[in-house]
């Protein structure tokens, strides 16, 4: 099969022919009709995910059609269209037991732990604890623009803030996670203050539902939230990952007010300071947000079905397997809008 090979950190991947995957006893082998480009294939690329083996193929966001079942494999069979959380539960230990597949210790994350989806085909393992069976109607460049990014986005809006309709919700970053928190939060009926430095995501910012833009390099972003929301959010997302957007968030909280980190702290951003001498005295709550697990997949797809949602209006570029490698060198620096997605080889 023809798929994008990582050799060595940080440099240029190469688009090779390389061996079709067997399925796992438990796998199944996918074959990958959409996959999505994301900063955290970005962050594999350059080394920082620990789990990861070279050579290796990066790729988690997907969609596809099952074309080989392993011997215990009992819930699927050829030709299901599926998908799969970025985090795959094993299936027998106590957090998937209580349904908290996401944060399952031996948990298997497909373009990390093992090769992902740049790629003709993929293997998944732990089948029956971890696809998600797409709707009908659901084309497979929406259901793979679903990825980590927009379902992360709804169990960290949604299951993590507790998101009401009135309140006040701020995202920093208006990146994949930021524009999906964006459309799930106005969707619920929130009054949505949207932050970035780059005129042109703002811009699909109030496309997507934010009733506010703030624009960090221009003056205080923390400041403006507080004016725009007469006295701070009830709900912030740092939906980038820095140390200065986390500190924002929780500067730009009301009383009792709720932060969820979705956007990954990685490199020199992975342990920053936290003003918690504001958090002990405003009894403001600190949250982690990492995936969703597949039984929630439902919700969102209800949501999209009845119109509230519409996560194909965040796709940007289509591309071939091939330019999915200029994308993905580049998407540190890039400015692109939208959700670039691999929809033909």
């Amino acid at each position: 099969m023809k798929a994008v090979v990582i050799r060595e950190f940080g440099v240029r991947p190469s688009l090779e022919t390389v061996p079709d995957p067997e399925p796992s006893p438990d796998g199944v082998v996918v074959k990958v009709e959409a996959t999505g480009v994301c900063r955290s294939d970005w962050h594999g690329w350059i080394g920082h995910d620990t789990s990861i083996a070279l050579p290796h193929v990066p790729g988690h966001e997907l969609a596809g059609t099952v074309v080989a079942v392993g011997r215990d494999v009992r819930r699927w069979r050829d030709g299901d269209r599926v998908t799969v959380p970025f985090v795959a539960g094993c299936g027998h230990c106590g957090e998937c037991a209580s349904g908290n597949q996401h944060v399952c210790p031996d948990q298997y994350q497909p373009g990390f732990a093992g090769w992902g989806s740049f790629a003709e085909f993929v293997a998944l393992r732990y089948a029956d604890a971890n696809l998600v069976r797409l709707p009908d109607d659901m084309a497979s460049e929406t259901a793979a623009s679903l990825g980590c990014r927009f379902v992360t986005s709804f169990r960290a809006v949604v299951d993590k803030g507790r998101v009401s309709a009135g309140e006040w919700v701020a995202v920093h970053g208006c990146g994949g996670v930021g524009l999906s928190a964006i459309m799930i939060a106005s969707a619920a009926g929130a009054r949505v203050i949207a932050v970035d430095i780059t005129a042109e995501k703002l811009k699909l910012a109030r496309k997507l539902g934010a009733e506010f833009t703030v624009d960090a390099a221009t003056g205080s972003a923390v400041k403006a939230i507080r004016e725009i929301s007469s006295g701070g959010a009830h709900l912030l997302l740092d939906a980038l990952g820095s140390t200065d957007t986390f500190q924002n968030s929780v500067k730009c909280l009301r009383t009792r007010g709720r932060h969820v980190q979705v956007g990954l702290l990685l490199g020199e951003h992975r342990n920053p300071p936290a003003p918690m001498a504001r958090v002990i005295a405003l009894e403001l709550e600190l949250h982690g947000s990492h995936g969703m697990q597949a039984f929630r997949y439902d919700a969102a797809f209800n949501m999209i079905a009845s119109g509230r949602l519409r996560p194909e209006r965040m796709i940007g570029k289509r591309l071939t397997l091939e330019q999915s490698i200029d994308v993905l060198a580049g998407m540190e620096n890039s400015t692109a809008t939208g959700i670039p997605v691999v929809t033909s080889l």
